[in-house]
């Protein structure tokens, strides 16, 4: 099986792109980007180079993906949401060499129109809500909302707000799944 492109898509000779994936209109996918399998990206999505996509990934429509980012298998990224990949722009200073990495786990999810400043972390099936504006590391699995973005609670794999405190110990059981979420010294994990 290989992927499936519309005709108004831009594919760059050398670009690597998994089985299953589906580009539409207007896409644009450079030369030395690497995406996997089962991936789809909307109308209007850019992806620029050295960028690196894991399997199962959808990105909505109007997302620029620039070089220094990476998405990790699962991940959600919301129509018109933004990667910078440069701290401080400006038009007259090329600063090429000073890109930030951004690294998004596995299974996080990206609301529409948030914007993911450079050089942050975002955890594991962490839920970033729509609009807002991360400027710091999330922790795996966190419920971030807000400009800047604050930590409101915690998500599960499903993508459920879980009944947990911000810091504190507890345990609680996802209703979806039947997966169990503990809550240790700020840090949740699956049991």
């Amino acid at each position: 099986m290989t992927y499936q492109t519309h005709e108004s898509a831009i594919v760059d000779k050398g670009a690597v792109i998994g089985s299953g994936t589906k580009i539409w209109h207007w896409t644009h996918i450079c030369s030395t980007a690497k995406i996997g399998k089962n991936c789809s990206l909307g109308q209007n999505v850019y992806i620029g180079p050295n960028v690196v996509i894991g399997n199962n990934v959808k990105i909505q429509n109007n997302v620029s993906v620039y070089e220094g980012v990476i998405l990790e298998d699962d991940v959600f990224c919301g129509p018109s949401m933004v990667f910078t990949n440069v701290y401080n722009p400006r038009s007259a200073v090329n600063r090429k060499e000073q890109f930030r990495k951004t690294i998004v786990r596995q299974g996080a999810s990206l609301g529409a129109n948030c914007t993911i400043v450079c050089g942050n972390e975002v955890g594991s099936y962490a839920f970033v809500g729509a609009g807002s504006v991360i400027n710091e590391s999330v922790p795996d699995f966190a419920l971030v909302v807000g400009v800047p973005g604050k930590q409101i609670g915690w998500m599960s794999t499903w993508g459920e707000k879980l009944d947990l405190p911000l810091v504190g110990e507890k345990e609680v059981k996802c209703p979806f799944t039947g997966e169990y979420y503990r809550l240790i010294n700020n840090e949740v994990f699956r049991v």
